[in-house]
Order: C-alpha cells, then sequence, then structure tokens
C-alpha cells in the first residue's frame, strides 16, 4: 500500500514519532519507498498517478533530509506538538551570558575595526560556545531519551528551550568564526 500524502513524516514512513530513530532503518525505508514512488516508475499511467508520484517523492525526500538529523527531527516534532520554533531574538538572550554577549560584541566590533588584538578574546569565546553547545548536546540526548520512554508535554517545552539555547550559542559561534577568518 502506498503512503498518504497527507500523513506526517513518521507515518509516510511507517514509523512511531519518536526522537531517537535507527538510522540505518530509516535509510533502508527511505530507499525501499524511493523505488516504489520514483516518477520512471509511473510515467505511463494515468496523470494523477504521476502527479501522487511526483508529490509523494518530494515528501519523501523532506521527510527523510528532517528526520535522520536529530535537531531538525526534535524541530518538527515539536511543531506538530504546537510549539513554536523560531529565530533567536535579542530578548531571549540566556541570562548567564548577557555579560559575555556583550563583550563579546565589543570584541567583534574591535575586529572589524582592524584591531586584530580582540582575536585571542574572540578564540577564547568560540572555544567556550563551542563546550557550552556541547553540553546542551548531551541535555538533548538526555531529553530525547525522556521524551521516548514518557512522552509529555513537558519534557518537549525543555527540549524546545535547549535548542533554542542551542540555536542562540550556534549563531554566536557562527558571528565569531566569522570574525577569525
Amino acid at each position: 500500500m502506498l503512503p498518504s500524502l497527507a500523513s506526517d513524516y513518521f507515518e509516510f514512513f511507517g514509523l512511531a514519532p519518536k526522537l531517537h530513530l535507527d538510522l540505518d532503518q530509516l535509510q533502508k525505508r527511505f530507499y525501499e519507498l524511493s523505488k516504489v514512488l520514483h516518477p520512471d516508475r509511473y510515467q505511463r499511467k494515468i496523470p494523477a498517478e504521476q502527479q501522487y508520484s511526483q508529490d509523494a517523492t518530494a515528501l519523501l525526500n523532506d521527510a527523510y533530509r528532517v528526520l535522520r538529523d536529530p535537531l531538525q527531527r526534535a524541530e518538527y516534532l515539536l511543531k506538530k506538538a504546537g510549539f513554536e520554533i523560531g529565530e533567536q531574538r535579542s530578548k531571549d538572550v540566556p541570562p548567564e551570558l548577557l555579560e559575555e554577549v556583550f563583550d563579546l560584541n565589543m570584541a567583534l566590533e574591535e575586529m572589524r575595526d582592524g584591531d586584530a588584538s580582540a582575536r585571542p578574546q574572540l578564540e577564547q569565546a568560540r572555544d567556550k560556545f563551542h563546550a557550552m553547545r556541547d553540553e546542551i548536546d548531551a541535555r538533548l540526548k538526555h531529553l530525547f531519551v525522556m521524551y521516548d520512554a514518557a512522552p509529555e508535554r513537558e519534557t518537549l517545552g525543555e527540549i524546545r528551550s535547549a535548542l533554542n539555547r542551542r540555536r542562540y550559542i550556534r549563531n554566536l559561534v557562527n558571528d565569531v568564526e566569522k570574525e577569525l577568518q
């Protein structure tokens, strides 16, 4: 039986909505569905079936791209559960980082103005933010296990908070690395 285009990504792949997936199983299912849904197999079918193949193949590729990445998979599950996921705004700066972000912005300005003496400070900040990102990733893994064991909305809220914090730190790292190039 062919998957319904109205179904969500997990249903499309025939998987339970979990945050931890067997990536080998996901890839195997992707290849199976690719063979069945590929537009070349529908060239001699009626136009409606040809369109289904094209739409299903597009959905398959989108779903696979999202489900194979743990962070995108978590964001997808959060969106399905009604949680807003968006870009960080300045008011969302984690409170413990306010002073560091201020100092970082000053150092970034100095580098942009040609003052290379800010480089060591930026390198130190980059290393600290990488460590913070790694801590968040470990926390996310723990939260993913918790959610899969007992899917509760409260856990999804914690996951969203960790993802927002990670996104903010990723943006800081990107800004620093851009100036250090």
